[in-house]
C-alpha cells in the first residue's frame, strides 16, 4: 500500500469501513443460523442504516483513544459532496465517522479491535428494544 491509513482522506477510510462493518454483520447473521438471503439483507439493514452505526458510535465514544477519535472526527467532518438518501444529516456524518474509525483500524491491521468494536456495537443494537432480533 503506498499511502498509509493515517495520511489517507476521511472518506477513503469510510469506504473500506463500510466494507468493514458489512461483513462483520454479515457473518455475525450467519453464526445466528440465519441463512435465507432475502431474511440476511432485511436483517443487516438494520445494522448497517446510518442511524445504527450513528447510535454505535455514540455508545462506544468513551472507549476511543485520543487516536481513535481523532479517525473519527476526521471521517465525520468530510464533505462528501452528497445529500444521504434515507438518512438524517447528522446521523449520516456519524456514520461516516464510525466508518472510517472501522477503516483505519483494519488497514492499520489492528484485527482485534475492530472485532471488539463490532462486538460492542452488535451488542448494543441488539439490545435497542426497538431493535428486532436476529431470526
Amino acid at each position: 500500500m503506498s499511502k498509509k491509513p493515517n495520511e489517507m482522506p476521511g472518506l477513503a477510510l469510510a469506504y473500506i469501513g463500510d466494507a468493514v462493518w458489512e461483513i462483520l454483520v454479515r457473518e455475525h447473521l450467519l453464526c445466528l443460523g440465519e441463512m435465507k438471503p432475502d431474511r440476511l439483507h432485511k436483517f443487516a439493514t438494520r445494522y448497517v442504516k446510518a442511524k445504527s452505526q450513528s447510535d454505535v458510535l455514540h455508545h462506544i465514544m468513551e472507549t476511543l483513544s485520543e487516536e481513535e477519535l481523532s479517525v473519527m472526527k476526521r471521517g465525520r467532518n468530510a464533505k462528501s459532496g452528497s445529500v444521504p438518501k434515507n438518512a438524517d444529516l447528522i446521523d449520516y456524518r456519524h456514520a461516516t465517522g464510525f466508518e472510517a474509525l472501522l477503516g483505519y483500524l483494519y488497514l492499520q491491521r489492528r484485527y482485534d479491535r475492530v472485532q471488539e468494536i463490532a462486538q460492542a456495537g452488535i451488542s448494543f443494537l441488539e439490545n435497542q428494544p426497538t431493535q428486532t432480533q436476529g431470526r
